[in-house]
């Protein structure tokens, strides 16, 4: 799935889909570092595979620049991906890659992952030690029984650690589920009480609001009308209608762009089917199909096209598009100052 080379295609996409409008300075929201040491072999995801042994902030910094051509990359808020493996490992590793990459002026962020055994006092320990800026829940670890897809967000973002958050003034990705996501008023009810009662903790939902359906997004974006604790990160979003919706709703400021990487590095993309979506992946495709050869590109180009498709769609002027994928991030973790700190 990932196969850590640029194709003829993948060039011709970026000439002609991404360079002329991406901005000059990026800030990636939504990038996972992790090594394959971290999992268990028999627990290690078969995508994982053919990744680095180590994928670090050097491998990143290589492998992102195919999506950003020129050095545009300025930083990223980075988070394991050992969900089900050695969680402890993916913190510290992440720990040490973003230290390393400030210290040499790169504007890299932390968070913690977190499991909802961790005690409250635990999480603000380590999250201290190592300079997180947030915390990062997943529903693979979920306390339910049954598919965790279906989990309500307290299974695996419990408000113990919501609390921490407010208490340190941490962000959280939350990548949702259940099967309509935002449009779920089981999810919207959660994310409402969260952000009012904890209003110093700043919540990203990851994936456009998870709007791989781009109609889950725009049905239930209104109930986060009001909140000012919100964002929202673009990341492997492959239809721009959800970019769209939360751009209307929410406005321009509260949305962050994203790469989602290693998944960014996969060829193929996601597709609204019926009232779900599915993700199609280039060795599952027939590549010869009826009259045209396809040529899967990097879903993180799959994705730029789709966000760009949405603020040519929005009129946004040059100076908002700059604030979805710099200026943003800038407000909301304060690389400015961390900028003219390192001068």
């Amino acid at each position: 799935m990932t196969t850590w080379h640029l194709t003829d295609a993948d060039r011709d996409f970026v000439d002609r889909y991404v360079t002329p409008y991406l901005p000059d300075k990026i800030f990636d929201a939504h990038a996972h570092l992790f090594c394959h040491a971290h999992y268990p072999a028999e627990t290690m995801p078969a995508s994982y595979a053919t990744t680095p042994p180590i994928v670090g902030l050097t491998v990143y910094r290589e492998a992102i620049d195919w999506l950003h051509p020129g050095g545009r990359t300025k930083g990223g808020l980075y988070f394991g991906l050992a969900f089900l493996g050695d969680r402890v490992a993916n913190n510290e590793f992440v720990a040490r890659e973003v230290q390393t990459a400030q210290e040499s002026g790169f504007l890299a962020r932390g968070q913690m992952l977190v499991a909802p055994e961790m005690e409250a006092d635990y999480v603000r320990q380590e999250v201290r030690r190592h300079g997180f800026v947030g915390l990062k829940p997943y529903h693979l670890m979920a306390q339910v029984d049954g598919p965790t897809f279906q989990a309500p967000i307290e299974a695996y973002l419990t408000e113990a650690h919501v609390q921490v958050a407010h208490e340190l003034g941490l962000t959280i990705t939350l990548h949702m589920v259940r099967d309509r996501a935002l449009a779920d008023p089981v999810n919207q009810a959660t994310i409402r009480r969260y952000c009012a009662s904890y209003p110093n903790m700043r919540l990203i939902l990851a994936h456009a609001a998870r709007g791989f359906n781009p109609w889950h997004t725009i049905e239930g974006i209104a109930s986060l009308r009001g909140l000012q604790n919100v964002w929202c990160d673009t990341s492997a979003v492959t239809e721009a209608g959800a970019f769209e919706a939360i751009v209307e709703v929410l406005g321009h400021e509260r949305l962050l762009y994203g790469t989602d990487f290693h998944v960014s590095h996969m060829r193929g993309r996601c597709v609204a089917i019926g009232d779900s979506f599915h993700w199609l992946y280039a060795e599952e495709m027939d590549l010869a199909e009826k009259h045209i050869h396809l040529q899967p590109v990097l879903i993180g180009l799959e994705s730029l096209r789709s966000l760009f498709l949405a603020c040519h769609r929005l009129k946004l002027r040059e100076e908002q598009v700059e604030d979805i994928f710099y200026g943003n991030a800038d407000a909301l973790f304060g690389l400015s100052s961390h900028s003219m700190s390192l001068s």
